[in-house]
């Protein structure tokens, strides 16, 4: 068995090289790398490599290693790269010119382009919003089982404190990620989203005289309110101060440059977030709400089915992080939903129909090496990393990952009409239950439960293609 670095070392390799890697992340299963020559990159002995599960190749190369082992191999990667994990290499621009517009034509996904930014910006955040989600739901059921008994002790409060200082300061990490995305100075950016942070110290919050008299803002004539708009106001406003910062700096003389670049940014930048991007905030914020509750509530078990079956289609190509920054939004306390993330437990469905579907296909074929695979791939489906049987197993045959999707579904209608809800993010599979509304555990059981069954009979009747099994897998 290959030690970590070995793995790390054989990935490196597979991947052209020390000179060829420009830029790595990790996330909660993947690790991401961006390469100057996608030509030197050997795609099928990436996949060979022990302890990946799976591979998607796009403007960056996605490798899946699964919860836990993707942070040790991103570690040792890093440290054989010579570049922080969340880094580029300082000379990224020099190597990756020549391939630029090479790349740009051969790998030209707008709609990946557009939603991976977005990722970039909200998956390093992770951490801390599961460690708060989690915090906060459980400091949650203590306090109600125990009448608020800890209230006053200082470990309790300890502890509370961290995940609500999570929450209440995170449009400023939105804010410096989102700027640093847009090449932007991060600083700025955090800025930008300090004007999401609700703090009574804030001099637009100030009251005066005896009367308690507050600044009113112009156009609303109303006292300024800095939830509003929230994080999605901290991002826009993030990414704004990047692009105001470019553009300043290309009329700035470059004596000027370094104080007079900065002061505008922010000066311009803070009156257009808050007479047009907070209030822009605001109204996608509400429009992103009234989708989900018309989903949710209106629709239904038929939105139930529907969020849960074309769940994997996204996961397949990458694009599931786009639903991060919603997450964070269901998931954040002082939210609509006040805290509960009602859509997650609804999307960790689509593990289960495709762990059903594995079922099907391991009771049926007689391909030897098809069985291998599955008994591999099945049980870490059942803890939550589908990623091995979605790209060995289903998505080669083709049919089989419809089914899956279809049986997911049901799983989907399930958690709906039980009302299933999470307290934060980050695992899926048997390791959800761990972050489900405590006391509705047996109902997302029964929602995976009916998910397997439903992707297993799907599967088994109308998706078994033994001749294609013989041609992909041998017998």
């Amino acid at each position: 068995m290959a030690t970590i670095k070995e793995v790390a070392q054989l990935t490196l390799e597979k991947l052209g090289g020390k000179s060829n890697v420009t830029a790595n992340a990790t996330c909660m299963t993947r690790l991401h790398v961006r390469v100057t020559d996608q030509n030197k990159v050997d795609m099928e002995g990436l996949k060979k490599v022990e302890g990946v599960l799976g591979v998607v190749n796009g403007e960056t190369i996605q490798i899946v290693f699964g919860p836990g082992k993707v942070n040790k191999v991103g570690d040792a990667f890093a440290d054989l790269t010579g570049i922080a994990i969340g880094s580029e290499s300082a000379d990224v621009n020099k190597l990756a010119s020549a391939k630029k517009d090479e790349l740009n034509k051969k790998y030209d996904k707008p709609v990946q382009r557009f939603f991976k930014h977005f990722a970039n910006i909200f998956v390093p955040l992770l951490p801390g919003i599961i460690a708060a989600g989690m915090i906060n739901g459980i400091l949650n059921v203590v306090k109600f089982q125990t009448a608020g008994a800890y209230n006053n002790e200082w470990w309790f409060a300890l502890i509370a404190t961290m995940g609500w200082a999570m929450f209440l300061y995170l449009p400023i990490l939105v804010g410096q990620n989102a700027a640093k995305e847009f090449r932007g100075s991060p600083v700025l950016g955090a800025l930008a989203g300090a004007l999401s942070v609700s703090v009574t110290s804030m001099p637009l919050l100030a009251t005066f005289g005896t009367a308690k008299s507050v600044i009113l803002l112009p156009l609303t004539n109303a006292q300024f309110v800095p939830a509003n708009g929230g994080l999605l106001a901290a991002l826009f406003a993030g990414i704004f101060f990047a692009y105001l910062e470019r553009f300043t700096r290309k009329y700035v003389p470059e004596i000027l440059d370094t104080f007079l670049t900065p002061l505008i940014t922010v000066i311009v930048g803070g009156f257009i977030t808050l007479l047009l991007i907070q209030p822009l905030g605001t109204f996608l914020g509400q429009a992103i709400y009234g989708g989900m509750d018309f989903l949710y509530n209106k629709m239904g078990v038929i939105g139930g089915y529907v969020l849960s079956a074309g769940f994997l289609p996204l996961v397949s190509v990458g694009l599931h992080r786009v639903l991060t920054p919603i997450h964070t939004l269901l998931n954040n306390p002082t939210g609509p939903t006040k805290g509960i993330n009602y859509l997650l437990p609804i999307l960790m469905m689509a593990g289960g129909g495709q762990v059903g579907a594995g079922f099907a296909l391991y009771l049926r074929t007689k391909s030897k090496a098809l069985k291998n695979i599955l008994r591999a791939s099945i049980p870490v489906g059942i803890l939550g990393v589908g990623e091995p049987l979605m790209y060995a197993v289903s998505i080669p045959l083709g049919k089989p990952f419809i089914t899956a999707c279809l049986g997911a579904g049901v799983g989907g209608v399930v958690a709906q009409l039980f009302h299933v809800g999470a307290i934060s993010q980050g695992v899926s599979g048997l390791f959800g239950l761990l972050i489900i509304v405590p006391g509705f555990q047996v109902y997302y059981v029964i929602g995976m439960l009916a998910a397997y069954a439903a992707g297993f009979a799907l599967t088994y009747f109308f998706a078994f293609d033994e001749a294609k099994i013989e041609d992909l897998f041998g017998e």
